[in-house]
């Protein structure tokens, strides 16, 4: 390849940045920004800098800006664009910058604008010429972008394995409370009998999910836009397909102006973490429920409630109702994305800066609420006796009744019939079912059998809804055993 410029001695001094000779190095860095401007005549106004700046929240993605620029240099080195002695000069100077903004010792200017400009320009300060030539070939529109995308994996690898972590938990609870019976309810009425491990392994199941969706998201976000530049490329060609590689990156963007624009990846993320929160807002509503002193099924630590400032018996399951709440502003997160993204001509525009704060917060609230729900289960306890007890309800075997008389050989709507008559006779008398004997049930369907009663025991119910899926305790079982082979199976050795 034809060298663009001669090579650099070595031993040679880098060069202060053109047109700025002598001048200190802080305020050098603030004249950085003026390299970029050489068509404006006048500074920009610091109300619209305050206005357009964004450093204050994208300096969060500061070590997938370093490797990804790490990336480029290599690349840019590998075509001849920079010297071997540049490229030391530029690692060791963006692993220092590294350090120091990881320590808290870096000072990001917000009149440079952006996390990237404000790493240039320490870079330019340390190395000269060299940091002046990293950007070669790219554009901030592609830099955030990759960005952008290295800082999603690593996300989504964090909330995934926070969400297993949950799962974990809630399994324990299962294993340890496979005995325990309560209630099953449609439209917050009693409806029959289930296993309290059956109803919490629904959640594991909505988990799965939602961690299926972030595999998926994972997946299809994993495309080097790199080297798409500001929309059209660059006649400065780079090795595409070695950066992928270098960077983790399954295949290079097909189409430049689709590559920078696209931010499908962060609207589809933060759909995951809505339906999360969702399924996090569901658990906490039953954790809420059976809280409280009519349901009185659950007792949560003093470590994971709060107290009144006025009334001092209350201890509120916050916990879960912040939980809830919180549900609304992933919602809102993914609201605020699509709308921002909907009427956006091709290909860049400012407005794209506008899904960074969005994509942090429901990354940061999902991360938070997994970890603080995981711990307030931990801990809880169950009251055995009084599920057992609002389980007992002879009404919710009313199901099990009709089914028993279609066994016998009555068609399903007048078993239902029958059975329904039956209910309103036993709530007439003031009386359960198993105070009836067979012989009171023999006046509604000359069907039911002298083993009728044997249908009214919660756990005679259970054991017979032997079918995959069920609740029958047989079942539970083996789905808890499932579950901790896939568990366990991803637990390295």
């Amino acid at each position: 390849m034809k060298k663009l410029r001669p090579e650099k001695k070595l031993g040679q001094q880098p060069r202060l940045p053109m047109g700025f000779p002598g001048c200190a190095p802080t305020i050098r860095a603030l004249l950085t920004l003026a390299m970029w401007k050489g068509r404006f005549a006048s500074e920009t106004a610091e109300l619209v800098r305050r206005f357009s700046e964004s450093v204050s929240f994208d300096q969060r993605l500061f070590r997938h800006d370093i490797r990804a620029s790490l990336a480029h240099a290599r690349a840019l080195r590998a075509a001849d664009l920079l010297s071997p002695q540049e490229l030391d000069s530029i690692e060791t100077g963006l692993r220092e910058i590294e350090t120091e903004i990881a320590e808290g010792r870096f000072s990001f200017h917000t009149g440079l604008e952006d996390l990237h400009m404000n790493i240039e320009s320490a870079l330019t300060e340390r190395v000269g010429e060299a940091g002046a030539r990293l950007h070669t070939a790219r554009s901030r529109n592609d830099q955030i972008s990759v960005d952008t995308r290295l800082y999603c994996r690593e996300e989504i690898d964090r909330v995934s394995g926070r969400i297993r972590d949950f799962q974990q938990v809630i399994l324990d609870v299962a294993r340890r409370e496979i005995d325990t019976i309560l209630p099953g309810y449609t439209h917050l009425q009693r409806g029959q009998p289930v296993l309290l491990s059956h109803h919490l392994l629904a959640y594991v199941e909505m988990l799965e999910r939602d961690r299926d969706r972030l595999a998926g998201c994972r997946i299809r976000l994993n495309v080097l836009p790199l080297g798409s530049g500001a929309l059209a490329g660059s006649t400065i060609l780079l090795d595409r397909a070695a950066i992928a590689s270098d960077l983790g990156f399954d295949s290079v963007s097909s189409n430049s102006m689709d590559a920078v624009s696209d931010r499908d990846f962060v609207a589809e993320i933060l759909f995951a973490l809505a339906l999360l929160g969702t399924h996090l807002s569901r658990l906490s509503e039953d954790i809420i429920l059976w809280n409280t002193t009519e349901f009185g099924f659950i007792r949560l630590s003093d470590a994971y409630t709060t107290g009144s400032s006025l009334m001092p018996q209350k201890k509120n399951p916050d916990v879960a109702e912040l939980t809830r709440g919180k549900t609304g502003r992933l919602y809102g997160n993914l609201v605020s994305v699509l709308t921002m993204l909907k009427g956006l001509p091709m290909t860049y525009n400012r407005d794209l800066q506008e899904d960074k704060e969005p994509l942090f917060d429901s990354f940061d609230t999902a991360n938070l609420i997994l970890e603080v729900f995981a711990g307030m289960l931990t801990e809880a306890a169950f009251d055995r006796e009084r599920m057992q007890a609002a389980a007992a309800d002879p009404l919710l075997l009313a199901t099990d009744l009709a089914e028993a008389l279609v066994r016998a050989g009555l068609p399903f709507r007048q078993a239902h019939e029958a059975v329904g008559r039956l209910t309103a006779h036993a709530l007439a008398q003031g009386r359960s079912f198993r105070e009836m004997p067979p012989s009171e049930f023999q006046e509604f369907s000359g069907f039911f059998d002298d083993d009728v009663l044997n249908t009214l025991d919660p756990r005679n119910s259970l054991a017979a809804r032997d079918n995959p899926g069920s609740p029958a305790p047989q079942r539970v079982r083996a789905e808890i055993a499932r579950w901790e082979q896939i568990f366990s199976a991803e637990t390295p050795a």
